[in-house]
């Protein structure tokens, strides 16, 4: 009989379950995104996003456990994620997940949401029979974490789901998250929240177009693994403000998005050739960055495998870009499929899964941690 674990995801701004057997096959997996309600504000308030996790814990909790068609007295553990994240959104998830387990005497896991992060990767190479090789450099990038790890296996090179992994944290960002650089140049240039996916479109869209201004690597004092973001998206201010003739159709942009036409197809005719080439050169230099160092990295230690996770693992580009490099290379480069890379619960579900055979459990006094490390 396989081992089924209810994961329970609310860190930020997405309430998640999921239904995931022995670490490894997804059963189900429910999201309920808020990014509606957070839009018109420009990024994720805190008080609201706790607010409606507190309404949508319960119904997407049943529809993961319908769609596994799975009765909760079927469960052999509630997985449910400690921290990083939004204290009291956290508090949501850790609550519902403490009382369950509690009134159906189970055990009850508690997962670092970084490490969630990691298992999707492989959650994702599970599926088509890969089993990445340890130890690795992980690359986790979103809108609030932009940080590398070494991760290694604990004994040996096993990377079975109900191994222990352990890490150690090679670099991390100094200011300004990657996803967190691209939602504050969207919102600079009008082009709404959140803005990844809409700068990856409009990205591609530029073609050829010569560029309006060239951004230059970001030199690191220290430790050369850090990033720094908040240069980047400055330098962008900066380029907007010397050149009034960006800010009529900024305004424009800004009118339609409140209208409720944020959409790709809605903005591209609203952008001149200029402002897709800035987003381009924008793009371009985020990608760059986070792929130089997690390659340097990867060199320097020697390691065969390099993981890429987070909601920013979805770019188009900086999947290209990996996956050109790896060509050349000769590394193995594993991601996610873009709705593993974003917050779900079937991370978190994967990730308890060898804690709970290792016994590494909680009680009712598990409280959230709103910097709970994992290296």
């Amino acid at each position: 009989m396989s081992v089924r674990i209810l994961g329970i995801e609310s860190s930020c701004d997405e309430t998640a379950a999921a239904v995931v057997a022995d670490g490894r096959e997804i059963l189900s997996s429910v999201v309920a995104s808020q990014i509606d309600i957070h839009r018109k504000y420009g990024g994720v308030v805190p008080e609201l996003a706790s607010r409606e996790h507190l309404r949508r814990i319960v119904p997407v909790v049943r529809e993961a456990m319908e769609q596994a068609k799975m009765r909760f007295a079927d469960l052999d553990a509630i997985g449910v994620t400690q921290g990083p994240g939004l204290v009291g959104s956290l508090l949501v998830g850790i609550t519902y997940g403490k009382t369950l387990a509690e009134t159906l005497r189970k055990p009850l896991v508690p997962v670092n949401h970084l490490e969630g992060h990691i298992h999707a990767v492989f959650l994702e190479a599970y599926k088509s029979g890969l089993s990445p090789a340890l130890p690795a450099v992980c690359l986790i990038v979103s809108g609030g974490h932009t940080v590398l790890y070494e991760v290694g296996a604990k004994h040996g090179s096993r990377t079975d789901p109900d191994a222990l992994w352990s890490y150690r944290k090679i670099g991390q960002t100094r200011d300004d998250a990657a996803g967190e650089a691209y939602d504050k140049v969207s919102k600079l240039l009008g082009l709404g929240y959140p803005g990844g996916p809409i700068l990856d479109r409009l990205a591609a869209a530029a073609g050829n177009i010569a560029a309006p201004v060239k951004f230059g690597r970001t030199k690191m004092r220290g430790n050369t693994f850090d990033f720094s973001f908040s240069g980047l998206k400055t330098a962008v201010l900066y380029h907007v403000r010397e050149n009034p003739d960006y800010l009529p159709e900024i305004a424009v942009r800004e009118a339609a998005v409140a209208r409720g036409e944020g959409k790709f197809e809605q903005l591209l005719p609203l952008c001149a050739p200029k402002t897709l080439a800035l987003v381009r050169e924008f793009q371009n230099a985020v990608v760059r960055d986070l792929l130089e160092r997690t390659i340097r990295a990867a060199e320097e230690l020697d390691v065969p495998t390099v993981l890429v996770s987070g909601g920013v693992a979805a770019n188009r580009q900086l999947r290209a870009t990996f996956e050109e490099i790896a060509h050349n290379t000769g590394l193995n480069v594993y991601f996610p499929s873009r709705a593993l890379s974003t917050d779900n619960a079937a991370m978190i579900a994967a990730a308890a899964y060898p804690r709970l055979q290792n016994h590494i459990l909680a009680d009712v006094s598990l409280n959230a941690s709103a910097a709970l490390p994992i290296a």
